[in-house]
């Protein structure tokens, strides 16, 4: 919430009258937002940010002059702490240009609507998307610095409920949203490749978008990142991200485990939904399961994450400093779910000490060297 009487300021940077106005309707419509100004292309849209001071930035990806990724570069050369929000087409290249973004410090993206909608409905679908996002972004406590480099040190609060008895792991299951690729890029790229358990993950992304972000993940991390498509034998030796559009499941056909999509409708208003994959996964694993939630906006994660606490088994969350929003790990935090709460350097250590210390004890574990990969992608993500 800003502070009473004040609004938060928003710029809007597009080349497109159109898209301009309706972007601006969307924001009047909000009594805590107003549009603090407009600019055509990235160069003005800078020249506007230093005039205005705006509380969030709504950057095109494609303009004349200077696009959306230079201005962004630009941006982030002077200040880390803007948030700002893509603009971006359900295609092929706007989600591989929306995940460079990403991976520059872009904070989230909202797909353009489809031009087959009207004025009308076209409004509709950005407020739903939009707004909660500039809400978010706007309103977290934001580290005058960027996340930490380093493993540092972290103290539990004092609030987390008493840990369950801990027993072997045998399989884990990720839910992250707003600030996922780059958080997941930092965790899954220091796990083992010999990592002993199967791995599941939902990011809320688009369909197109989940393909890419596996493809991406997959050049930088030990294991490999597939999209699941439905039908694939849930095993060690693969990390399976949901598929944009679709959620994804975990069942048992006689002694095997596989994926499988549903297309039943949203939960939490996403699909995939965290909390699909979660309770799914807990009725098959029970005590066995591993449940981690990483940044993201929201509160999907907390029903799943509730389950597996009941069933005995663990969970981890990232911490409030290094969210991007600590909307989803915040509340699980805050019903007294997880076993540990971590900043985002220190979760696959977490993660691999919880599944590793019944399988080896106390004797120290060695990971296994990642392989070459391409340097063709940004390594943040």
């Amino acid at each position: 919430m800003p502070e009473p009487g004040r609004r938060f300021r928003i710029l809007l940077v597009d080349d497109s009258p159109v898209v301009r106005r309706v972007l601006n309707d969307v924001i009047a419509s909000d009594p805590q937002l107003e549009v603090a100004g407009t600019a055509s292309n990235g160069q003005i849209g800078l020249e506007r940010i230093e005039q205005l001071k705006p509380d969030l930035v709504i950057l095109d990806i494609e303009m004349p002059v200077l696009d959306g990724l230079g201005t962004l570069k630009e941006i982030r050369k002077k200040s880390r702490r803007l948030p700002v929000i893509m603009f971006s087409t359900l295609t092929h290249r706007g989600a591989s240009i929306t995940l460079d973004a990403l991976s520059l410090g872009a904070d989230d993206y909202v797909p353009k609507a489809s031009n087959s909608l009207g004025l009308a409905a076209a409004i509709e679908d950005m407020k739903q998307a939009l707004l909660p996002r500039i809400h978010a972004l706007c309103s977290r406590r934001l580290p005058g610095t960027a996340l930490p480099q380093s493993k540092a040190a972290f103290k539990p609060p004092a609030t987390l409920a008493p840990k369950s008895p801990e027993r072997r792991i045998e399989a884990m299951v990720i839910g992250v949203s707003t600030g996922g690729p780059d958080a997941l890029c930092t965790v899954l790229s220091d796990l083992p490749a010999s990592l002993p358990v199967p791995i599941a993950i939902v990011q809320h992304m688009p369909p197109i978008f989940t393909k890419l972000l596996a493809e991406r993940l997959s050049t930088k991390c030990p294991i490999p990142v597939k999209e699941a498509a439905g039908g694939e034998a849930f095993l060690p030796g693969t990390i399976w991200l949901a598929q944009g559009g679709h959620h994804l499941k975990i069942v048992q056909r006689g002694a095997g485990y596989f994926l499988q999509l549903d297309d039943s409708p949203p939960r939490n208003f996403c699909r995939p939904s965290v909390d699909i994959l979660f309770e799914s996964a807990v009725e098959i694993f029970k005590s066995g399961l591993l449940g981690v939630i990483l940044t993201g906006m929201g509160s999907d994660g907390l029903d799943g994450c509730s389950m597996i606490r009941r069933h005995g088994g663990q969970i981890v969350v990232q911490d409030e400093e290094t969210s991007v929003v600590w909307g989803m790990p915040g509340a699980v935090s805050r019903a007294g779910l997880p076993d540990a709460i971590q900043p985002l350097p220190n979760v696959s250590d977490e993660i691999v000490r919880r599944i590793l210390q019944y399988r080896f004890g106390n004797t120290p574990f060695n990971r296994t060297p990642a392989p070459a990969r391409s340097n063709n992608v940004n390594p943040r993500g």
